[in-house]
């Protein structure tokens, strides 16, 4: 079995750098804010490097920007990267905090043979923009010592692979401090002294632990992994060196996230119809900004359009510190429609849900309204506004001659003030509402009001009159 590893050694400065490039020094410093854990080139250059303190970081470079990392963090950074490579490789396990192994024996009659598999996992990490240290080894183990120590080759060779992973020196091999001093003492320098010793004579000089690891890393004792599931949720956070004040910064971390998104939601042949979008700050709560589309949807560039719309209508309350776009409702796709002789999609309904949704965006999801007939005589109850869905198809009606109606209905009639000088149409008597408690009757009649205007007025049985509606 070949195991294929990646090592991530600057994982959150490459997550920081595709959210906003910056060509200034910026140090990666543990959760107490002592010590300098990872240290961009620009950084390098001044001399800073990982285990440094902070303080003698500071003294070097004062205008160096800082970093905190968080134990949550970087376990959702390794999630992300898990996400896609699991695109590629069906059994893949993580190796906390910045390592992936993936089982790469099974794929290469798929990829057409390892150097397919190591172009292909190269060609996805260049995509993102991240450095890693890929590895191949005939075990777990030896394929990450082998990335870690940067010493990775495109080969199946078990025996070319044991004496890479011989010639490393005891520290990169993993062993603790105290073990490795004691094998010093023995005069053993290398992993492949330590592979020529005698089983028995290694577990009773150090430990049985030791002997399972070299085992392990040899191939003669299993080391099985476990394999990992990717979550039914998409979940992406952006990092910003410096807060955003506008909410034009916030588009370049937005369109890398959405594209991710859109090649998830292509690879898992699902939709989605709610985005949550939080923007944090930091001396304040988070805002919490909830982006719905009228039907599913999956194009990178439409959840832009309606996230612009959505801060335009929200604008920024203070300045962001960083960004977190999930999605954790999923629909099934519908077939793909046709398109036409230029490649223009013919499918009418994609083109209502885009326009009701850059509406909803704008106006407010409560704002927009769709009208309906209902089966009643009463003009007032004859109609019914609810939510924009999709459209359905017109369903055939008798060719029957309706009355005209107004274009304009007012919400309750009001009293006729004087009578109408020309009546046009009428009467037309309108009675129900027995069964609901609300009945009316009523003749009505299209009239020219003295002013002009042509309205819909109706008589009730008191013999009173009054205008329910006017026409254009």
């Amino acid at each position: 079995m070949l195991w294929l590893y990646l090592h991530f050694p600057h994982l959150l400065l490459d997550h920081i750098h595709r959210n906003q490039p910056s060509t200034g020094a910026l140090a990666i410093v543990d959760g107490a804010g002592h010590t300098v854990v990872q240290a961009c080139p620009n950084a390098r250059d001044l001399g800073i490097e990982a285990g440094m303190r902070l303080k003698t970081a500071l003294g070097l470079a004062p205008e160096l920007s800082i970093m905190r990392t968080e134990a949550r963090q970087e376990a959702w950074l390794l999630e992300d990267q898990a996400r896609w490579l699991y695109r590629y490789a069906a059994h893949i396990t993580l190796s906390p905090p910045d390592g992936i192994w993936a089982e790469v024996s099974s794929l290469q009659k798929l990829y057409g043979g390892l150097p397919s598999i190591w172009q292909t996992v190269e060609q996805a990490l260049a995509e993102r923009k991240l450095n890693a240290w890929v590895a191949i080894g005939h075990t777990p183990l030896a394929a990450q010592l082998l990335a870690r120590a940067g010493k990775g080759e495109c080969t199946a060779d078990k025996r070319h692979i044991l004496t890479t992973v011989g010639s490393l020196p005891l520290p990169a091999a993993g062993f603790d401090e105290k073990s490795c001093t004691r094998l010093q003492r023995l005069g053993l320098n290398t992993l492949a002294e330590v592979f020529a010793l005698p089983p028995t004579e290694l577990a009773r000089r150090l430990s049985p632990e030791l002997l399972a690891m070299v085992q392990k890393i040899q191939g003669t004792r299993p080391d099985p992994k476990a394999p990992w599931q990717p979550p039914y949720s998409f979940r992406q956070k952006a990092d910003f060196i410096h807060e955003v004040e506008h909410t034009e910064g916030l588009l370049f971390s937005l369109q890398r996230i959405l594209s991710e998104l859109e090649e998830d939601l292509c690879w898992r042949q699902q939709d989605t119809d709610t985005l949550l979008l939080i923007l944090q700050h930091r001396h304040q709560q988070a805002t919490r900004l909830r982006i719905r589309t009228t039907g599913p949807e999956h194009r990178a560039e439409m959840f832009l359009k309606l996230i612009r719309l959505k801060l335009d209508q929200h604008p920024l309350s203070a300045p962001v510190t960083g960004l977190i776009l999930a999605v954790k409702r999923f629909t099934g796709r519908e077939a793909p429609v046709g398109r036409d002789l230029l490649g223009e999609t013919e499918d009418l309904d994609e083109a209502w849900h885009t326009l009701i949704s850059r509406l909803q965006a704008r106006l407010g999801e409560q704002s927009l309204k769709r009208l309906a007939a209902r089966a009643d005589h009463r003009p007032e109850c004859a109609w019914s506004a609810s939510n924009p869905g999709k459209p359905g198809k017109p369903r055939p009606q008798a060719s029957v001659t309706l009355p005209r109606r107004p274009l304009w209905l007012l919400k309750a009639p009001r009293p006729l003030a004087q009578p109408p000088e020309t009546w046009h149409s009428g009467p037309e008597r309108i009675s129900g509402g027995w069964w609901d408690g609300q009945r009316v009757h009523r003749d009505y009649y299209i009239a020219q009001l003295p002013g002009g205007e042509l309205a819909w007025v109706f008589r009730d049985v008191q013999g009173g009159w009054f205008i329910h509606g006017w026409f254009g």
